[in-house]
């Protein structure tokens, strides 16, 4: 049986939501990869939790507002070349949070352990056009599921 790592990730949306739709993707500095802010949930967090530390972790705040939830977790296998660095997993279940940044936020890559490189506020169409990968199709139901719900 498959083994599936518990993590957060999360849309962000910049201050200037709902006026201008900006969502943030972040470029990794290990890999060529763009991806949304994410990261695994510690032993004796709940998903917010975690949620606000990996923001802090990654980008450098927690000055959010989380307007949405998705309610079901979201499964991705991890292609074999990642695989072996991240074994007992074999990919990650993800719980997404829809959040603002508040306007006195302000994002610093240059944290204790940097994951990221860039970042830009891009539209929700456009995400596909940085994100390339495995992540993907999770991407799309999330973004579509936001959209359905009246915020996207």
């Amino acid at each position: 049986m498959k083994k599936y790592r518990p993590n957060v990730a999360a849309v962000v949306l910049s201050p200037k939501y709902p006026e201008k739709v900006g969502i943030l993707i972040a470029k990794r500095n290990d890999v060529d990869a763009w991806q949304f802010p994410q990261g695994g949930i510690d032993e004796g967090e709940n998903a917010k939790q975690a949620l606000l530390r990996e923001l802090k972790e990654e980008i450098g705040t927690d000055e959010v507002e989380i307007l949405a939830e998705m309610p079901e977790w979201q499964k991705y296998d991890f292609p074999k070349r990642i695989a072996k660095k991240m074994y007992p997993f074999d990919g990650q279940k993800q719980k997404y949070f829809l959040v603002k940044l508040k306007s006195n936020a302000k994002i610093n890559l240059n944290t204790e352990i940097p994951e990221f490189e860039d970042y830009k506020f891009v539209s929700v169409d456009e995400v596909f056009k940085y994100v390339k990968s495995f992540k993907r199709p999770v991407y799309k139901k999330v973004l579509e599921y936001f959209r359905k719900e009246g915020y996207l």
